[in-house]
């Protein structure tokens, strides 16, 4: 899980604060799950009772967004994490425990199936969810930061850096940094085409736990946005860890389109307009994700995250070929990254990093 073991100073402290603070006498900790963040959790059992301890070093992490989130859910009736008791100051809060089924697990259970009815109520409970989300609260949504132009881009400039250059050894010269600035900025403004929404910006499978009750539980929503409306559902159903068929996808994404206009959103526009704004979000987030996954392997030495690459790639590659405003990068995957996910032109050389040190879980 990437947690440390009980020489760990963080964890002594987190301790102390469980037992003494709270008077968790006799309780036990265990790792629960580590995130791409430097934030980790504890699960936490005491007598018949568990509960979720996240651990969230001040000088790298800020758990004010996460409280924050997590009461507006809360207030939308949202199957979210409560906020039991919390030390800021040291980054710690101990928090309602919603279990470990993870949706992606269920989800790989039954993909075989080629219409399985557990896969669409799945995915039916997270779109419901998404739509409460989204039209729940308004006022109180609209206060979090906003999605705007310098953070979209801002995201897309990790491909270059991190992704072209670092990972595959591609230059970005003059020509390739024109090609991309044209791109970037046409999809930021896509985004800022759309009508605007709550973002949790990571509601995928990985974020979402399979309960009994009120399904799912929401993890994961400390970053959440003010922005476009289609950015979650492409997060959801374009999903980095998991792909679905075309077909499908479109289907679930009309039923989400459906039931935000039962909902009273009346901008979504016509059903094509939606489509391309759901696909051009997920360009601009799985350009962002190549640079995010591969910065995550050479800065900070998770591994697991280089499995997951040729999927978003596959995704980049897709939609960028669909649309006349990504044709020009379309070309450029085609010329300078084949199929097999290393660079295409021999002046670049060849890599093997996704083969030969990707192996292994992820541990987001």
């Amino acid at each position: 899980m990437g947690v440390s073991d009980a020489s760990d100073s963080r964890l002594a402290a987190l301790t102390r604060w469980v037992v003494e603070d709270l008077g968790f006498a006799g309780s036990r900790i265990e790792p629960a799950s580590a995130d791409a963040s430097f934030r980790r959790y504890f699960r936490v059992t005491r007598g018949a009772d568990t509960y979720i301890v996240m651990d969230a070093p001040p000088d790298k992490e800020d758990v004010a967004p996460f409280v924050r989130v997590a009461r507006l859910l809360a207030g939308m009736n949202l199957n979210a994490p409560l906020i039991l008791a919390q030390e800021a100051t040291q980054g710690f809060l101990l928090l309602s425990d919603l279990g470990n089924l993870q949706y992606l697990d269920e989800l790989k259970a039954h993909r075989q199936a080629e219409r399985n009815r557990e896969v669409d109520r799945l995915y039916a409970d997270a779109l419901a969810s998404l739509v409460v989300m989204q039209t729940t609260n308004v006022e109180s949504s609209r206060a979090l930061p906003p999605y705007d132009r310098p953070l979209l881009l801002r995201e897309m400039e990790l491909l270059p850096g991190w992704f072209l250059d670092r990972h595959l050894g591609l230059p970005v010269g003059p020509s390739e940094r024109q090609m991309l600035d044209r791109l970037f900025d046409g999809l930021a403004s896509a985004a800022l085409s759309q009508p605007k929404a709550f973002v949790h910006r990571d509601y995928h499978s990985r974020n979402l736990l399979l309960t009994a009750e009120r399904n799912p539980g929401i993890l994961d929503f400390q970053d959440a946005v003010w922005g476009p409306v289609t950015y979650d559902v492409a997060s959801l159903l374009k999903d980095c860890y998991i792909a679905w068929p075309r077909q499908r996808v479109l289907a679930w994404l009309n039923d989400y389109r459906d039931q935000l206009m039962r909902a009273g959103v009346s901008s979504v526009g016509n059903a094509a307009d939606f489509v391309r704004w759901f696909d051009l979000m997920g360009l601009q987030r799985h350009i962002k994700v190549l640079g995010i996954f591969a910065r995550l392997y050479y800065r900070d030495g998770k591994r697991g995250y280089l499995n997951d690459l040729p999927r978003v790639l596959d995704y980049t590659r897709e939609t960028a070929a669909v649309y006349g405003e990504t044709a020009e990068f379309a070309r450029y995957l085609k010329e300078f990254i084949d199929p097999t996910f290393g660079p295409a032109q021999t002046r670049v050389g060849a890599l093997a990093k996704v083969t030969d040190e990707g192996a292994g879980r992820s541990d987001a």
